[in-house]
């Protein structure tokens, strides 16, 4: 018997991570990948080959565990709309609000959004979001195709010096010492809640 069932998934933040699912599905004559976007992957199979927990296995293979509790369901949707706006959007930035974007994407009200976050994670979402930033500044630094002054803009920052300064503050490191040793300070996206 064919089974639809869309799987929710903590930690798949990245298109390699979609690459990768791809990947190891297309290798699965029993399993058929209707739909994959971050943090969410459709798919169709025969109970009777495949069971889900089969399926849910190769998941866990892959690192990625299933989403049950909504409220976790919101913190990752959550994350992956701040991914987007920041590390997969080009100066969008600073042309929208990082807060109705997230509203937006997730059809809920910021302050629920909010809430839910710091409850599940223990951390705000404005210092994820504020992590993103600082993350994505270490990469357009290391990759060398932007100024200081280019990357503040890009980022949402009113000035060099409230980048500088807030990139001291999250890392303990200025944007010079950084630059000295950059493998040193960067992290995982999935590291940073």
């Amino acid at each position: 018997m064919l089974i639809q069932e869309t799987f929710y998934l903590k930690n798949m933040l990245s298109y390699s991570c979609i690459k990768l699912i791809e990947m190891v599905f297309a290798q699965k004559d029993s399993v058929k990948l209707l739909s994959i976007v971050l943090g969410e992957v459709t798919v169709q199979f025969d109970n009777q080959i495949i069971s889900r927990n089969q399926i849910v296995d190769v998941f866990k293979e892959l690192n990625f565990d299933i989403v049950r509790d909504p409220d976790v369901e919101i913190v990752e949707k959550t994350k992956i709309a701040a991914i987007e706006i920041i590390h997969m959007s080009f100066n969008a930035n600073s042309l929208i609000r990082n807060s109705e974007y997230i509203s937006d994407k997730l059809q809920l009200p910021y302050d629920k959004i909010s809430k839910v976050f710091s409850q599940v994670t223990g951390s705000t979402l404005e210092k994820y979001i504020i992590l993103l930033k600082i993350e994505k500044a270490k990469e357009m630094i290391v990759n060398n195709e932007y100024n200081l002054s280019e990357i503040s803009y890009m980022l949402g920052y009113s000035s060099v010096h409230y980048l500088s300064n807030q990139f001291k503050k999250t890392t303990g490191v200025t944007v010079s010492q950084f630059k000295d040793n950059p493998s040193a300070y960067r992290k995982k996206l999935e590291e940073l809640v």
